[in-house]
């Protein structure tokens, strides 16, 4: 849930760049200095204060992540709203670093992007910003309502849509082989960011007491990128066509 703002922030100035922009790659420094000092300042006025450090409840099952539902009714008349987080602070925490990356990004964002971003027609330059002004939202709710759910998901979640937007991304980029990949060094920032999200969704899924067999793994990271790029050339749609038009 920490990454995934991030993330998003990334994809929509990507989106939103414009190929003739010079002013992506410092946007994207500058989501990247957001989130982390969202991140460390959430961290130091967490408990204990002013260390990078938390004291967090242990995880034992679901049913720990929404104990708003198990509000005692004596009598079955009244409920007695007295329930805390039993997990804290692992539910509460994902909102303070929100706040704080909207905050970090309201102060930083606007101004770099009227300095830097002159490749962009004014309506242009700010939809990354407005963008996040609606995934924030999205995602305080996500967590408020499913928060248990990703707490056990999130490896494979990741996994899957790294893959899929890793795909739809060498798609749309028109990349169909290693030196339309390298041309740009955008590219190269955008497949490395990819393949630290496999690498992070296969160490999360491995097993703590067997280490030495899960992290071989790893080595599977830039398997579907390279299977994209010996493929393409077999799905490509002008192709398909033709072939289809012969006959073939």
């Amino acid at each position: 849930m920490a990454m995934l703002p991030l993330v998003l922030h990334w994809f929509f100035i990507e989106w939103y760049s414009g190929k003739k922009s010079s002013s992506a790659l410092f946007q994207h420094v500058t989501a990247l200095f957001e989130c982390s000092m969202a991140a460390i300042i959430t961290l130091l006025v967490s408990d204990p204060v002013g260390v990078l450090y938390i004291r967090s409840c242990r995880v034992l099952m679901l049913s720990d992540w929404y104990t708003m539902l198990y509000n005692p009714s004596p009598d079955y008349v009244t409920t007695v709203h007295c329930t805390h987080e039993a997990v804290y602070p692992l539910y509460t925490i994902v909102f303070i670093y929100y706040a704080f990356c909207l905050v970090l990004m309201m102060l930083l964002r606007p101004l770099l992007v009227k300095k830097i971003a002159c490749g962009l027609g004014k309506s242009d330059r700010f939809k990354s910003i407005y963008a996040a002004l609606y995934f924030f939202p999205i995602l305080t709710v996500l967590q408020a309502v499913g928060g248990g759910l990703l707490y056990y998901a999130f490896p494979y979640i990741i996994l899957v849509l790294s893959l899929f937007t890793l795909a739809v991304y060498m798609s749309a980029s028109e990349i169909e082989n290693c030196y339309d990949l390298l041309v740009r060094k955008k590219r190269l920032i955008v497949l490395f960011s990819h393949w630290l999200l496999h690498a992070y969704g296969i160490i999360s899924i491995s097993r703590v007491d067997k280490l030495e067999q899960d992290l071989p793994l790893l080595a599977l990271v830039p398997t579907p990128a390279l299977f994209y790029l010996f493929t393409s050339k077999f799905t490509e749609p002008s192709r398909i066509l033709s072939e289809g038009a012969n006959g073939h």
